[in-house]
This record gives C-alpha cells, sequence and structure tokens, in this order.
C-alpha cells in the first residue's frame, strides 16, 4: 500500500485476528505449561516438571518455525494470504480446545502425558504458526508502510496485552472453579469465533501477486538472488530480536507458576491480579509507543525498552509482596510493549516485497525457535538446580527460585551488543 494511512476496516481486521492469535498464544504460553505441570504433580512427578516443560516449549517452537518458513514461502508463491488466516484460524482454535485430551492418558504414566502433550500441542502450533507467524506478519507488512506499520504494530501489541486480560484475568480466574477441560473449550470457541470476524474483512495488497515458481524453488533461491534485502543489517536486527527475546523465556514459561506459589497461596488469583494491572497500564500506553517509535527511532526506542525491560525483570524478584511485584510488573509490561513494538516493526522494515511470508519464518526463527530453546533450557536448569520444595495441599511443589529472574534480566542486556551495529531505515517526514 503506497497510502499513509491505515484504514478503518484494515485496523479491525488487524485487531481481530492478531486478538484470536494472541488469545491462543497466551493460553499456550503460560496455561499449557501450568496443566501440565498440575498434571505430573498429580502424579508425584514434582521434579520432572522444569524439564518436561522446557521440552515442550523447546520443541514445539520447531515445529512453529518450520510450518512458517513453508507455509509463507507458499503464501508468497501463491500470492495471498486470506487462504492461510481463513482455514488456520479454523484448525487452531479446534487444537487449541483439543489439548487437554493429552492429559486422559496418565494411567500409562507420566512419560506418555508429556509426550501426547507435546504432541497435541505441536499440531496446535503448526496451525498457529500457518495463521499468525506465516499469515497475519506477511499480511501486515504488505498492508502498511514505513509511516503506517508502527501503529499497525501498536494495534498488534494492543491485542497481545487484551489477550492476557482476557486469559490471565476474565477466564483464568474460572480455572480453579470450571477445570481446565471446559476452559480449554471456551479458549478454543473465543479463538474461532473473533479470528473469523477478522478475517472477513481482510483485504489482500493489490501489489501481491502469484509466482511462477515452486514453494520449493522460492525457499531455495531466498539467498541467491539478487534483491532489495540488506542481509547483514537483517541479521543483525534478527539477534537484536533473539537476544532480549532469551531473557523474556528464561522466566516467563514459568512466570504463572511462581505467582500461584509466591502470592497466590498456591491458587492463580494473586498472579492474574499482577499480571491483569500491569497489562492494563500496558494498553493504555500501546499507541503512544508506536508513535514515540516513529518520532525517536527504532533503535533509540529499542534501546530505553532494553534498559527498562530488564530493570523490570529485575525487580520481579526482589519481592514475592502483591504490592511490589505489581510495580515490577508494570515496569516489565510496559517495556516488553516498548521492545515488541520497536523491534518487530524494525525487522519488517527490511522484509523483501517479494519474500514476506517466507522471511516472517526468519522472524520466527529468531524470535521463538532460538529463544524458546536457549531461554527455557537456562531458566529450567536454574528452576531445578536452586528450586525450593513446598507443600500445598499434601503435594510437593517445585517453586522457580527469584535466582530467575535475576539471570533473565541480566541476559536481557546482551540485547545492547547487536543494537551497537545496526541501521534503521530513515523514515521521510
Amino acid at each position: 500500500m503506497s497510502e499513509d494511512k491505515l484504514t478503518r476496516n484494515l485496523s479491525i481486521s488487524i485487531f481481530l485476528i492478531s486478538l484470536a492469535s494472541e488469545i491462543a498464544w497466551a493460553v499456550e504460553n503460560q496455561f499449557y505449561n501450568d496443566f501440565l505441570s498440575e498434571t505430573l504433580i498429580g502424579l508425584g512427578q514434582t521434579e520432572i516438571v522444569p524439564l518436561a516443560i522446557a521440552l515442550l516449549v523447546n520443541i514445539t517452537t520447531i515445529v512453529g518455525t518450520i510450518a512458517t518458513i513453508i507455509i509463507g514461502s507458499y503464501s508468497d508463491v501463491l500470492g495471498k494470504r486470506k487462504p492461510l488466516l481463513l482455514y488456520g484460524i479454523i484448525l487452531w482454535a479446534i487444537t487449541t480446545a483439543l489439548f487437554p485430551i493429552s492429559a486422559l492418558f496418565s494411567f500409562l504414566g507420566f512419560g506418555v502425558v508429556i509426550f501426547t502433550a507435546i504432541l497435541f500441542d505441536s499440531i496446535m502450533t503448526f496451525f498457529g504458526a500457518t495463521t499468525r507467524n506465516a499469515g497475519l506478519n506477511a499480511y501486515v507488512t504488505d498492508i502498511t508502510t514505513l509511516k503506517t506499520r508502527p501503529k499497525a504494530m501498536g494495534i498488534v501489541q494492543i491485542t497481545l496485552l487484551v489477550s492476557f486480560l482476557i486469559v490471565y484475568g476474565a477466564l483464568g480466574l474460572l480455572v480453579d472453579f470450571i477445570g481446565y477441560y471446559v476452559f480449554f473449550i471456551i479458549i478454543g470457541l473465543l479463538v474461532g469465533t473473533i479470528g473469523l470476524l477478522g478475517v472477513k474483512k481482510t483485504k489482500e495488497s493489490i501489489y501481491l501477486e502469484p509466482m511462477t515458481i515452486s514453494t520449493f524453488q522460492h525457499i531455495k533461491n531466498t539467498f541467491k538472488k539478487k534483491s532489495s534485502v540488506d542481509y547483514k543489517n537483517f541479521i543483525i536486527v534478527l539477534l537484536i530480536i533473539a537476544a532480549w527475546q532469551i531473557g523474556l523465556y528464561v522466566f516467563f514459561p514459568y512466570l504463572l507458576i511462581y505467582l500461584r506459589y509466591t502470592v497466590g497461596g498456591g491458587d492463580l488469583l494473586g498472579g492474574l491480579i499482577i499480571m491483569a494491572v500491569a497489562v492494563v497500564v500496558s494498553i493504555i500506553l500501546s499507541i503512544p509507543l508506536g508513535k514515540l517509535t516513529n518520532k525517536i527511532g527504532r533503535k533509540k526506542m529499542t534501546l530505553i525498552s532494553t534498559l527498562l525491560f530488564s530493570l523490570g525483570i529485575f525487580l520481579l524478584g526482589l519481592s514475592p509482596e502483591l504490592i511490589t511485584l505489581i510495580i515490577a510488573g508494570i515496569v516489565t509490561f510496559v517495556f516488553y510493549t516498548g521492545l515488541s513494538i520497536s523491534t518487530f516493526t524494525w525487522i519488517k522494515d527490511l522484509y523483501p516485497e517479494e519474500g514476506r511470508g517466507q522471511f516472517s519464518g526468519y522472524w520466527n526463527l529468531f524470535s521463538g525457535t532460538i529463544p524458546m530453546i536457549i531461554g527455557p533450557i537456562i531458566g529450567g536448569t536454574i528452576y531445578s538446580l536452586f528450586g525450593i520444595v513446598e507443600i500445598f495441599d499434601g503435594n510437593p511443589v517445585l517453586i522457580p527460585p527469584d535466582l530467575l529472574f535475576y539471570v533473565a534480566a541480566l541476559v536481557t542486556l546482551i540485547t545492547l551488543i547487536p543494537l551497537i551495529f545496526a541501521k534503521e531505515i530513515k523514515i521521510e517526514r
């Protein structure tokens, strides 16, 4: 698009599809882990929880990246994004609802539970990657310009935060009352309904045309043909994204478990209150942060957000008190939002027109796969070695240690190294 303003329908379509996607990811990133943790604790396998969660996160993110590269390349060749969004969202909703079936095999032993959880999550992740990573990411890049992209990413970031509010707030509070089986069915219905409403309002970019080569040839040619891509800078920005996301995934897969047992006494309420308050503040600041990203630039916004995001994570580990955790949560989520808007906008600025679906796969490799392998391994190791065992409802529970947050904060600062060498495209005012 050449326009410097997002139309109302395009804004709505981005909002609804992204909201559906983020609801599904919010559930997968936290409640899948909590569900598996509770199932294993019920089987008397507390010690295996950190390893099981690390495996779940690691394997499924690899599936997601492979799916994004292949399906994203297919959509480039096809010259359409809407089919990916339509069929992807339907199958994503169905597989989200089916996840707790994995626990039905618990009578066969905890190993089978872990295997089936990973299998079910991998299937869901395939369709999730098709919809969000390959479809939505390329679609947003197709219909935006350098000037409108930060606003679009601000909308996407709002949906991430709204999904946290819906899942961790409104619906998360129901888990202890309705159980996980009903909870996942509700989530599946919600994802499908919201997503399909968004797909209905999508409009393909007029500049997107079918290619005369195969998907395999498109992937094969990526780094062989001449294109408008500044590969060196593209990789540097990917390293920036990978660095802060590794810091995120050192602690994030274990955050809800930590909050459940440090401020919740075994219940989710205390932790959900902390996350809900932090999310509300972040939602309010999302659009201003997008405007600020345009005003001061992607690089400067990334620098500021990295330092304050790291500080927020560090503060999370200082005290298990409700008020201090809320303050720390606000700092963490607000500048997580700042980092997401600045770096995800930045990388989209560098996508080539002929390969936006495929290049969303490379973005996913550095924003998802690599961080979600390295981060949980670091976090899971710390959790296993330094976690504290306490008794809740007669069962021993391994609680994540404060050290988890201190290490995550330090790892996040590695972002500053590639940031020194990165260049951004100048916006014509």
